[in-house]
């Protein structure tokens, strides 16, 4: 089968490592395409120049490169409805249609669904003025949530800890800071907990559940300073044990699925829920419509199951016939190597040498790099995804780290405490 793979972040480095040792991919005639990818994708597949919001450029190209599947990687093209101009033209996609992204494309959309199904999560108000807001923060204690609704490459959440704060947070999300992603922006009541993220496979009838993890979303050491697209993660999450994982499948992620196909736009790909673990129970915080980045990357290194089988089933509606997801027992940890001044101006250019960072059978996934004529250099805020196994969060955490002081990269950083809170709770077992 002909696959092309769409993306050129860590992600979908990831997606191409796991997918190229697929059996899909395992003929003489079977052939791999990525776009635009990037120079870690390029040692799995053939990269190629396409726009993917170019849809007539996209069908064109499968179309002569009679492409079986087409797994899409980024949620802004999903959201933009390229998964409904493939399948217009009969080509199998990985990735929810344009209506079933709204989940992740409108942070609003995804409130209200919850609201008529049931599904437990945050107390929320929409809003869609600076006037409205301002007077809706009178709902909420402090901290306060703030969400851009639309897509912000998962910086769109402001939690001031005063009303001040807040008001100027949302003078600056009414005043462009988050572009069109800010026209509305939804306040939410602050949960207590900790975060988790569970991932699911769905083709719209069909539920199989795809592992969790735990993400670190703060720039600095110890979860502080502001919100980035993710500096690390790790999985499995030990704190979403079997009975809590049930409870997640069982009250939001089913409920969602079936809402969802009653209302004429059914989910076929994964879902990523972001979970708030209160006393109360898993709470969702929001969903994503792609694997979550860095995620992504744990996941698939932890992964025995044949992806590419897995995405086919999900795009062709065949989910049923699947036995469950498999992964190793091992636990996986990445950590995210960052260009300096990340996440609001990241320094691009930077000189990056990877040396020895995949001995000891660390892998490294390449997310902002570029290669020149000099050699590879640093192209966007997150540029790698340092990734290792081991028996535990801690034995994971330190062969990731050995890999990580193997890579020279002088105008990039990371932060030293990828799973820490785990490592707290094997250390007092």
């Amino acid at each position: 089968m002909n696959i092309l793979l769409l993306g050129s972040g860590g992600r979908e480095h990831a997606l191409a490592w796991k997918l190229a040792q697929s059996h899909l991919l395992s003929g003489p005639q079977d052939r791999f395409y990525a776009a635009p990818g990037n120079p870690g994708i390029a040692e799995h597949a053939q990269c190629v120049a396409l726009d993917a919001t170019d849809h007539a450029a996209i069908i064109s190209f499968c179309e002569e490169k009679q492409i079986g599947l087409v797994v899409i990687g980024p949620e802004a093209p999903l959201v933009d409805g390229l998964g409904d101009s493939l399948r217009g033209v009969g080509v199998s996609v990985f990735g929810p249609s344009k209506a079933a992204a709204q989940l992740e494309g409108s942070k609003g959309f995804t409130k209200d669904l919850c609201e008529r199904a049931g599904i437990p999560t945050a107390g929320y108000v929409r809003t869609t003025s600076l006037d409205q807001a301002v007077a809706a923060l009178d709902k909420f204690k402090p901290p306060y949530v703030l969400k851009a609704d639309g897509l912000a490459a998962g910086k769109g959440v402001v939690i001031p800890e005063t009303y001040d704060e807040a008001v100027a947070a949302l003078e600056d999300m009414y005043g462009g800071k988050f572009g069109a992603a800010g026209a509305e922006v939804v306040i939410e009541e602050f949960m207590q907990g900790e975060e988790a993220s569970f991932f699911a496979l769905t083709d719209g009838a069909t539920i199989l559940s795809f592992g969790c993890a735990q993400d670190h979303k703060r720039v600095g050491e110890g979860d502080t300073g502001p919100n980035t697209g993710g500096m690390g993660a790790y999985s499995p999450a030990p704190v979403l044990d079997s009975m809590m994982r049930g409870e997640v499948l069982e009250k939001i992620i089913a409920p969602t699925v079936k809402t969802l196909a009653d209302e004429g736009m059914p989910y076929s790909g994964v879902l990523f829920a972001g979970l708030m673990l209160t006393d109360e129970g898993p709470k969702l915080i929001e969903y994503n419509c792609r694997f979550g980045d860095p995620e992504c990357q744990v996941l698939m290194t932890r992964l025995q199951s044949d992806l590419g089988d897995l995405m086919l089933a999900c795009a062709d509606s065949k989910l049923a016939a699947c036995q469950p997801v498999r992964f190793a027992d091992e636990t996986a940890l990445t950590v995210v190597m960052a260009a300096n001044g990340y996440p609001d101006a990241p320094e691009k250019g930077g000189a990056i040498y990877l040396g020895d960072g995949e001995a000891e059978g660390a892998k490294i996934f390449h997310a902002g790099t570029r290669q020149t004529p000099n050699g590879l250099v640093a192209s966007g805020g997150r540029v790698l995804n340092v990734t290792a196994k081991g028996r535990n969060v801690r034995e994971a955490q330190e062969q990731a780290y050995r890999a990580v002081d193997n890579i020279n990269f002088p105008s990039g950083f990371c932060r030293r405490d990828i799973g820490w809170r785990e490592i707290l709770r094997e250390i007092e077992q």
